[in-house]
């Protein structure tokens, strides 16, 4: 029993050292808020794995082509993109860009939502645009949607789910296993779920989203400070029910002063570029946002 007692004492050590290192090795950072992440998994790896899933939701969802709603959408979207991919190639950040796609896609729905996919795959859904109101509350939802495919969430998610549910087998090529790779993308993907939407990101990649959304739309040339009308607005179309586009957030209070105290830091990125809110979406959908619950099928 006394060499079995010693024999863990110097097992159990060495693994906790072993994994620590594989795990430090395995770290990414977020640009700008500089937060250290879990990334076990490659982003071939992850589009890999979501590619199915997004080309199911595009064949069967409701897409809007060929509107206002639709190109104003694909407008801000691109901005937002074009700004932060030329911000990041001047930062020698190129490598953070390789992977991704963008497509910015508006769909008809009553949801009040709007998600990304990896890879730069991003979906608005008509129910969130009484909301946004204008180009510049399109824009806080763009750049917060935008902000998730930067920093990696998905990759994240994943890994994390890799190391709580297989641990150890992380070094035995997990994703070289079809049937597991495939259950980890159901898990961390939503596969099945209605409308085949992710499931939430965490509320520290959301408040992450948050603070990076309010840098990208500044960097686009689009004013942050507009980011807490649009908040605000959120916070009153939500005395329903809270949307999905809200599900994993702090309370409304507590968002909006988090994303006031974050605004000096984006209004440094800010060049106000003179974007004049041109772009409204469409008198039919400019209706009032204390609308019901039942309305909104919150």
């Amino acid at each position: 029993m006394k060499k079995k007692s010693i024999l863990f004492q110097w097992i159990y050590p060495t693994v906790f050292v072993l994994l620590a290192a594989f795990f430090l090795q395995t770290c990414g950072t977020v640009p700008i808020t500089g937060r250290r992440q879990l990334l076990l998994v490659s982003d071939q790896e992850v589009l890999g794995l979501s590619e199915t899933q997004y080309k199911d939701f595009i064949t069967t969802a409701s897409i809007e082509k060929n509107t206002t709603n639709a190109a104003l959408v694909e407008k801000v979207g691109k901005r937002i993109a074009s700004a932060v991919e030329t911000y990041l190639r001047s930062n020698g950040l190129e490598s953070e860009i390789q992977s991704l796609a963008w497509e910015f896609n508006l769909v008809n729905s009553s949801e009040v939502n709007a998600f990304c996919m990896p890879g730069g795959k991003i979906v608005v859904y008509t129910g969130i645009l009484p909301i946004t109101q204008d180009e510049s509350g399109l824009a806080t939802v763009l750049g917060h949607e935008v902000a998730h495919a930067i920093a990696k969430h998905s990759n994240e998610r994943m890994s994390q789910q890799v190391a709580v549910q297989y641990g150890g087998e992380i070094a035995g090529g997990l994703l070289g296993n079809s049937t597991k790779a495939q259950q980890l993308g159901n898990a961390v993907f939503g596969l099945g779920a209605q409308y085949g939407i992710m499931l939430p990101y965490a509320r520290t990649q959301e408040l992450e989203a948050d603070k990076l959304g309010l840098i990208f739309m500044s960097m686009a040339g689009y004013d942050p400070n507009t980011a807490v009308s649009f908040w605000q607005r959120m916070a009153q179309s939500s005395s329903g029910g809270t949307p999905e586009f809200m599900s994993t957030h702090p309370s409304d209070a507590n968002r909006i002063e988090k994303i006031k105290a974050a605004l000096p830091e984006a209004l440094q990125y800010y060049k106000g570029a003179g974007v004049q809110n041109s772009g409204t979406v469409s008198s039919s959908l400019k209706s009032s946002v204390a609308k019901t619950s039942e309305e909104w099928k919150f």
